[in-house]
């Protein structure tokens, strides 16, 4: 990690231009300097709250910064004194997930959206002391229409009077203060609130191609600083969603249902966009602060970088086609019949020039430490050494040396097989056969990594194109014979759960369905109706029979997960279903339904969407569902992200190399904030602390502690770790706030009914929280009580 040197220059150096330069442009050349993040450590812990922190946000100024808890309070900080100034009693019932200093108001107003369904509006004048010492007060403006949990909230630079909140019902809504300080709560039948600006309740997607018909549980939402008509959605499919709020309908009332209006781009990284997996979602989008680029991150997955800009769109914009096209095997690409590269210009077509001399020298040998790197089994460095020159000086090597570094870190992610290491390989093999066909290498390893995916089929394709060009080279014979291998032992396999397929049916002929089916199901069938009063909902929407089944495991090589509070295990759900709620859902409930037409599949038109540009890979995301990836700075240049294993992690935004690792809590990292001007950054998650960090480590190192110490542990051991915990299969990870609609509803079956109590006494009780996983004692104790609770029922 510290072999290779940044590239943002001498701090002296920069401190002297500020006679030449904008003071301005110096300034924000420092705030992020590589030599300041490595000086990172932490300075402060503020004690105030009383549970999990899950939002931390600074004012416009950085004079303050304010923050939610579970503890249902905001509170507001001094940065300078590094103090608590105010303490509010929200009044919320429900934990805080998401609040705002209001702009333009002298940071007077600031908001609040909780897992209660509500937003509320708080005006700090009206404070009659400070500290922890404050009462409670009551809002200046309280809004009850969402049905389900509001999970972010965005404001508008420049404007005072409206807050736009973005709730896992499925709808974002518009609340402009100037309109109406309250509005009747979802249960009342005389709510008509004309606020929704986007009706997402049909807006979720399977995948690319699949036309969109779920309910998109909104997770997170923002507006750009530069451009504020543009508006991020992200929630409970892969794909982020960019509007333009010019061109959105007028707001809507919940009475209807409307059909997802049109988006102006999709945003999903390629290999993530049919996957069609319930439980692949968005936990955070947001803009950068420039408004070109955008950042994804994904539950289960990694965190993405995207462009806004059309003008570089065509390069990165694919279509449901262009997935199974880079998989299979064509002698020409996109039409054009392949070439022998040319390696004595550069891409323009100029000879080289002496001035470039050196750094294409330090290229190759960049790339011979990759090659070094795959020999002694060391993936790691050699993919960030192939990084640096595929990201770095890409517009200056020549094409032969760009094959040949692409086909080194296709080898390297093969070897280091971390998620989806496979599938960024085979772009690296598809870039590499653009550039030259007549080396076997990319479409020897375009074989390997198809392998990996289990697509046998088409890795023989390439095993034997591979064979063709190099049938003289004993590996590439080899691979041949493995992957008829492969295909044999797949087919065998496959005829062998043919024959034991009746053990995927129980005797009364219902289909066992996975946990994540299960929920997926479920969420959409308890929105079906939300339109209406939630007592109506909570008696029709699940018309079906469960059985639970609660098993731990806690032995063997878990040890990682027990350090990090998460607790691996089972949750079986067998349903017998009597009826499909969303096909009723016109008769049942209060909502009408789109025509069938317009999401039948027949007509339906798929979307072009924006592929990623980088991957930031080490961390974990899967423990909960509001972990944030951000960017530092006035300038975006790096980017930062929380992790379940109570570390955060600041990568490089152009190379995705990872710089620093930081131990910033006893559980979970969450929020991830930096100050508009300084380099200082807020952090929280499970903790009930904030931690505030600043580059005052005496030493520059790649690891920092918290208040726990020193990080001493290898930061690859970490990494890997966490990379394992990814590739786990995520129903394994038990998020207990997804059980939350089975314990809302009343189901006549005695057992879950139990289950759910116990489910429900545990979070009640504080040993389940909304938006953490769920820990091991109160797996523990709940596991106990279920069992104690069912012994009971048979005597």
């Amino acid at each position: 990690m510290d072999s290779i040197p940044f590239r943002d220059g001498n701090i002296h150096t920069i401190l002297d231009s500020r006679y030449l330069h904008s003071p301005l442009e110096v300034n924000h050349s420092l705030q992020t300097h590589s030599s300041l993040i490595r000086r990172l450590s932490q300075e402060r812990e503020l004690e105030g709250h009383l549970g999990c922190v899950n939002a931390v946000a600074w004012n416009s100024k950085g004079s303050l910064l304010i923050s939610g808890s579970d503890d249902t309070r905001i509170n507001i900080w001094s940065y300078s004194g590094r103090k608590l100034l105010h303490s509010i009693d929200t009044g919320h019932s429900a934990n805080i997930f998401c609040t705002k200093f209001v702009p333009e108001t002298s940071d007077e107003l600031v908001v609040s959206g909780a897992g209660d369904a509500e937003v509320r509006l708080f005006n700090l004048s009206r404070l009659s002391g400070s500290g922890s010492s404050d009462n409670a007060i009551a809002p200046s403006a309280l809004y009850q229409c969402h049905t389900r949990r509001v999970k972010k909230l965005a404001v508008e630079n420049g404007n005072p009077n409206v807050v736009w909140s973005a709730s896992e019902d499925g709808t974002l809504r518009q609340h402009d203060f100037r309109e109406g300080t309250s509005c009747p709560p979802a249960r009342s039948t005389q709510q008509e609130c004309r606020n929704i600006l986007l009706d997402l309740r049909n807006g979720a997607k399977r995948s690319l191609a699949d036309p969109p018909k779920q309910v998109l549980s909104l997770k997170s939402c923002d507006i750009s600083s530069t451009r504020s008509h543009l508006l991020l959605v992200g929630g409970s499919d892969a794909f982020a969603r960019l509007y333009d709020r010019r061109m959105l309908p007028p707001l809507s009332s919940c009475r209807k249902r409307m059909s997802p209006p049109p988006c102006v781009n999709y945003f999903c990284p390629m290999h993530l966009s049919d996957r069609g997996h319930p439980s692949l979602h968005l936990t955070h989008v947001t803009f950068s602060p420039d408004g070109h680029e955008v950042l994804l991150s994904y539950s289960g997955e990694h965190v993405y970088l995207m462009n806004v800009n059309h003008a570089a769109m065509n390069e990165m914009q694919y279509t449901s086609g262009d997935v199974s096209k880079l998989m299979t095997y064509s002698p020409t690409i996109n039409g054009v019949e392949l070439q022998p590269c040319v390696s004595n210009v550069f891409p323009n077509g100029f000879p080289i020039k002496k001035n470039t001399a050196a750094k294409l020298d330090k290229c190759r040998k960049l790339i011979r430490y990759a090659k070094k790197s795959l020999d002694d089994g060391a993936p790691y460095y050699g993919i960030e050494a192939c990084n640096e020159v595929l990201s770095g000086y890409s517009h200056i090597i020549e094409a032969a040396l760009k094959q040949e570094c692409l086909c080194t870190r296709a080898a390297l992610l093969l070897k280091r097989k971390w998620k989806n290491d496979a599938h960024m390989a085979i772009r690296d093999c598809y870039a590499a056969r653009k550039i030259d066909n007549s080396s076997y290498k990319a479409l020897y390893y375009m074989s390997e990594a198809l392998s990996q995916l289990g697509r046998h089929e088409e890795a023989l394709d390439f095993a034997i194109a591979s064979h063709s060009l190099a049938p003289s080279k004993p590996e590439v014979a080899e691979r041949v014979e493995n992957v008829k291998k492969d295909i044999a032992t797949a087919e065998a396999e496959k005829n062998s759960k043919t024959n034991d397929g009746a053990s995927g049916f129980d005797s009364r002929g219902g289909r066992i369905l996975s946990l994540s089916d299960i929920l997926y199901r479920s969420e959409v069938n308890s929105d079906a109706s939300q339109d209406g009063p939630r007592s109506e909902r909570d008696d029709s929407d699940y018309d079906e029979e469960l059985e639970l089944d609660f098993e731990t495991s806690l032995s063997g090589d878990e040890g990682h997960d027990l350090e990090s509070n998460i607790l691996h295990g089972s949750l079986n759900l067998r349903i017998h279903r009597r009826g499909d709620s969303r096909e009723n859902a016109g008769a049942n409930g209060s909502c009408e339904l789109p025509s069938s037409s317009q999401n039948s599949r027949t007509s339906y038109q798929p979307e072009a969407a924006v592929d990623m540009k980088q991957r930031f890979t080490g961390h974990c995301n899967i423990g909960t569902d509001i972990k944030q990836a951000s960017f530092l700075g006035q300038r975006g240049e790096y980017v930062a992200s929380g992790s379940d294993d109570g570390r955060w992690f600041i990568w490089e935004k152009r190379t995705g190399r990872l710089i620093k690792m930081l131990n910033g809590d006893e559980s979970v990292v969450n929020c991830v904030q930096c100050h508009p001007f300084d380099f200082v950054v807020a952090t929280s998650g499970i903790d009930s602390t904030i931690k505030i960090w600043t580059p005052s480590a005496p030493v520059p190192s790649s690891v920092a502690g918290g208040s726990t110490g020193p990080e001493t542990g290898d930061v690859l051991v970490a990494m890997e770790s966490n990379q394992q915990k990814l590739t786990r299969n995520r129903d394994s990870i038990l998020p207990f706030e997804l059980l939350e609609p089975f314990r809302m509803h009343e189901i006549a079956n005695s057992h879950l009914l139990f289950a759910g109590s116990i489910f429900g006494s545990a979070y009640e009780s504080g040993l389940i929280s909304m938006g953490r996983p769920l820990s091991v004692v109160g797996a523990l104790t709940a596991e106990r009580h279920f069992k104690d609770a069912q012994n009971n029922l048979e005597h």
